[in-house]
């Protein structure tokens, strides 16, 4: 029917009506909260382009973790900062790694968070590149198989410190079918891989790299992650990820790729997750520190956005608060 009989502004009167027939849901259960933890340290240090998060010593990213799960949050994801590089990466696979001893402190503390190990060699290489580099000055370039065992072994170290699930997110190509026959050999064949099957050069990383300290020191990342006019690409990476024995599967950034998440989740009928990124945060934060905007609303808006595109899991800087306002 038509007006006047049909009158679509019925249902939106009252808070309470807007919330009974809601068709997007968020929910503290589907949030992911990323955690940094960086070896040394003796207590947390701000993150200067990320207001609200925290470079974290062992101790207080259990404190960190403890407090997302008493708001409810369903997860947290790790990225390590270490002492020591090296051009190789080899301290991502140090089972006495930064991020292993953070797994064994969290799984202790808090073991019904489910924890996510990110799986790449930017955080521990000299030369901040994902994978290992061949070659010198303009005729450097990431060896893509090469970098494989050494995603594997870093693979194996998170699960048998503890990882609920381990995502690669190097972007190098086969690297989830290595790391599940690597998995199977150490016995680790319920260890799920969540990989960033769709993860794009973005402008958005930047805080992140200051987080990880983990800028490239020649180059960009353009040779492996997606160029973000590519969408159809996507769809072949996640088909290319799952057949090699992805569980689930990620697009990063989520915010600028809502039709990605979308196509995804149509196509593949898989548990999507969405990484909602350091960039994505910081713009929000920056303008609501000027007045610009409401926080609390803008993240909330962005989030229902993510979770409607499709996305069963988001990972954002906001989990802890979000799960709060939720």
């Amino acid at each position: 029917m038509k007006y006047p009989a049909t009158r679509l502004r019925r249902l939106r009167r009252t808070p309470a009506l807007r919330r009974l027939f809601r068709e997007t849901r968020l929910a503290p259960e589907m949030l992911v909260q990323p955690l940094f933890v960086k070896e040394g340290l003796d207590r947390p240090v701000e993150i200067a382009s990320m207001p609200g998060q925290r470079q974290h010593s062992l101790r207080s990213v259990v404190e960190a973790a403890a407090k997302a799960r008493e708001a409810g949050v369903g997860g947290a994801i790790l990225f390590g900062v270490p002492a020591r590089k090296d051009p190789r990466g080899d301290g991502a696979a140090d089972p006495a790694g930064v991020v292993p001893a953070a797994l064994r402190a969290l799984k202790a503390a808090v073991p019904d968070l489910v924890l996510i190990a990110d799986v790449c060699l930017c955080e521990y290489t000299t030369h901040g590149h994902c994978g290992i580099v061949v070659g010198e000055g303009p005729h450097a370039e990431i060896a893509n198989d090469e970098t494989l065992p050494q995603l594997a072994r870093a693979a194996v170290a998170y699960a048998e410190a503890g990882a609920d699930l381990v995502a690669p997110s190097d972007m190098m190509d086969g690297r989830v079918g290595a790391i599940r026959a690597a998995l199977d050999a150490a016995g680790r064949k319920e260890t799920p891989i969540l990989s960033y099957a769709a993860k794009y050069a973005s402008a958005f990383y930047g805080p992140f790299r200051d987080a990880a300290e983990s800028p490239p020191s020649f180059g960009d990342r353009k040779s492996h992650q997606m160029d973000p006019a590519n969408a159809d690409e996507a769809l072949r990476e996640v088909a290319q990820d799952l057949e090699e024995g992805a569980d689930a599967v990620m697009v990063k950034p989520a915010g600028p790729n809502l039709d990605v998440i979308r196509r995804v989740k149509d196509r593949f009928q898989v548990p999507v997750a969405a990484y909602q990124v350091s960039g994505e945060y910081a713009a929000v934060k920056a303008a609501a520190a000027r007045g610009w905007l409401d926080e609390r609303t803008a993240a909330l808006e962005l989030l229902t956005a993510i979770a409607r595109a499709g996305a069963d899991v988001v990972l954002t800087y906001w989990a802890t608060e979000a799960a709060g306002w939720l």
